[in-house]
């Protein structure tokens, strides 16, 4: 940016002071139409031309080179990311074009593992309720033989109270002595 500047003014400066003698010679005739003025006008376009000339190839040409090889890499830069785009654009469509089948398969693949898990926790629950029943028959056994033992127990107390209070009523002191004389007299005989 410095150089083209520069090189705007050198050639401002190089308008001026080659066009200062003809601006001088305001009240005479224009020495522009001598052959004089034809060679001096041929010289300044000369000299200005080569001035020209030399700043845009020698000073502009890095310059130009510079600015078109920086928008040559912007322009492959651009067609690089414009066939990425593309190449994403293709990928997203067909995926896009695939999405019905994919989603019929989501719903597929969701109708069988709902199917598998209502399956499962059906015979999750069966195999409960038949534990849960086992469970119940043993309790019902267990109750149903202490209620027996305990009705077995209650029966025997019965009955020796009942034999006690029986025997009591029945057995008098003359009875008693009678089966104590039996009792001795089979102890006679046993050990005979």
């Amino acid at each position: 940016m410095k150089r083209s500047l520069a090189v705007f003014w050198f050639l401002a400066v190089l308008f001026v002071l080659t066009g200062a003698p003809a601006l001088a010679q305001e009240g005479q005739a224009p020495p522009e139409d001598s052959t004089l003025g034809w060679i001096f006008r041929w010289l300044n376009f000369a000299i200005v031309f080569g001035a020209v000339l030399y700043f845009a190839v020698k000073k502009g040409g890095p310059y130009f080179r510079r600015t078109a090889d920086e928008i040559a890499r912007k322009i492959e830069e651009g067609a690089r990311a414009r066939e990425a785009a593309e190449s994403r654009r293709h990928e997203i469509e067909a995926k896009l074009a695939n999405l019905d089948k994919e989603i019929e398969q989501m719903r597929a693949e969701a109708k069988r593992s709902g199917e598998a898990d209502a399956q499962r926790l059906r015979a999750l629950s069966r195999q409960e309720a038949d534990k849960i029943e086992l469970a119940a028959q043993a309790e019902i056994a267990a109750a149903d033989r202490a209620a027996r033992l305990e009705l077995k127990a209650v029966a025997a107390r019965m009955a020796v109270d009942r034999a006690e209070s029986f025997l009591q009523r029945e057995v008098t002191p003359e009875a008693e002595g009678g089966l104590f004389e039996t009792f001795v007299a089979e102890l006679g005989r046993n050990v005979n």
